[in-house]
C-alpha cells in the first residue's frame, strides 16, 4: 500500500474509532440502572403497576430502547432527572406496549421546555398556553413537551397526561394523516363504528352535553388523543360512562385497561 493511501486509511480508522467511542459514551449516559428504573416506575407509573413481573421486564426493556434511540434535550437550562426521562419514555411505550414490534420511526428527539409555550415555540409570550406538540416542517421528527405538564400527567390524579397525548398524535400520524383514525392500529372492521362513535361524542362535547374534556371537541385528532388519555389514566371512569368508546379502544390498543 502506498504511504499516502496508508495515511488516509489510518486517519479514517482513527475517526471511525473516535466516533464509535463517542456513541458508546452517549449510550452509556442514557442507561438507567434496572433497580432504579423499576423503583421509579412502580412508584409513579400506574400502567406499570398493573403489569405482571414478566410484562414489567418487557416494559423496562422497551423504555430503555426508547431512551437509547431517542434524544431527550432540555431547553433553556431546564434540569431534567432520570425520572423525567422515564416519564417521557413511559408516555411513548404505554400506548404501544401491546404491539410488540412497534417503534416510533417518525421521531428522533424530544425537547423539554421549562413551561408552556406558543405554537411558534415562544416561551416568553404572555398568551403561551401549549403543553405539548408534535413538530412539523422545520421541527419534523421532533416533539416538544412542557416539563411541568409532563410531570403532572404522572404525579397528579387526573384523566389528562400530556406525554401520552402527544405520543398518541404520533401514532395517529404514522399512516400519513393526523385525523383521529390510527389505521395501523385499528382493526379494519372497527373503523366505521369508531368514526360513528367519535363523531357522536364530538357532537355531544360541542353541545356541552358530555363529561369529556371540551378540548376533545376541537377535531377528530384531538378527540382520539384526549380519549386515549382517559383510557390509560381513568379506564374505570371511561368504561362506566362511555362503554361503547371504551370497548372500541380496547380493540384498538389490544388491552383492557379497566382490568
Amino acid at each position: 500500500m502506498k504511504p499516502v493511501l496508508l495515511i488516509i486509511f489510518l486517519l479514517l480508522l482513527i475517526l471511525f474509532i473516535k466516533r464509535r467511542k463517542k456513541k458508546e459514551i452517549v449510550l452509556a449516559e442514557r442507561q438507567i440502572p434496572v433497580d432504579e428504573m423499576d423503583t421509579d416506575l412502580k412508584e409513579h407509573v400506574s400502567f406499570y403497576q398493573q403489569l405482571n413481573e414478566n410484562e414489567q421486564s418487557i416494559f423496562r426493556q422497551r423504555v430503555q430502547h426508547f431512551l437509547d434511540t431517542t434524544v431527550i434535550t432540555p431547553v433553556d437550562n431546564v434540569e431534567i432527572s432520570n425520572l423525567d426521562k422515564l416519564y417521557v419514555a413511559s408516555s411513548a411505550i404505554i400506548p404501544i406496549f401491546h404491539f410488540k414490534d412497534w417503534t416510533y420511526n417518525n421521531l428522533n428527539e424530544v425537547l423539554i421546555y421549562p413551561g408552556t409555550f406558543t405554537k411558534d415555540f415562544d416561551v416568553k409570550d404572555e398568551e403561551r398556553n401549549v403543553l405539548g406538540m408534535v413538530g412539523d416542517g422545520a421541527m419534523h421528527r421532533m416533539m416538544v413537551l412542557s416539563l411541568p405538564a409532563l410531570r403532572a400527567g404522572f404525579e397528579t390524579e387526573r384523566p389528562g397526561n400530556t406525554g401520552i397525548h402527544e405520543f398518541v398524535h404520533l401514532l395517529d400520524k404514522a399512516d400519513g394523516s393526523t385525523d383521529g383514525i390510527p389505521e395501523y392500529l385499528i382493526p379494519k372492521d372497527m373503523i366505521t363504528p369508531w368514526i360513528k362513535y367519535m363523531h357522536e361524542a364530538i357532537h355531544d362535547i360541542r353541545n356541552n352535553d358530555s363529561d369529556i374534556n371540551p378540548y376533545a371537541g376541537t377535531n377528530e385528532a384531538e378527540f382520539f388523543a384526549v380519549i386515549s388519555e382517559y383510557f390509560f389514566q381513568k379506564p374505570h371512569f371511561l368504561e362506566s360512562h362511555h362503554p361503547e368508546l371504551y370497548a372500541i379502544l380496547v380493540k384498538i390498543y389490544g388491552t383492557d385497561t379497566g382490568n
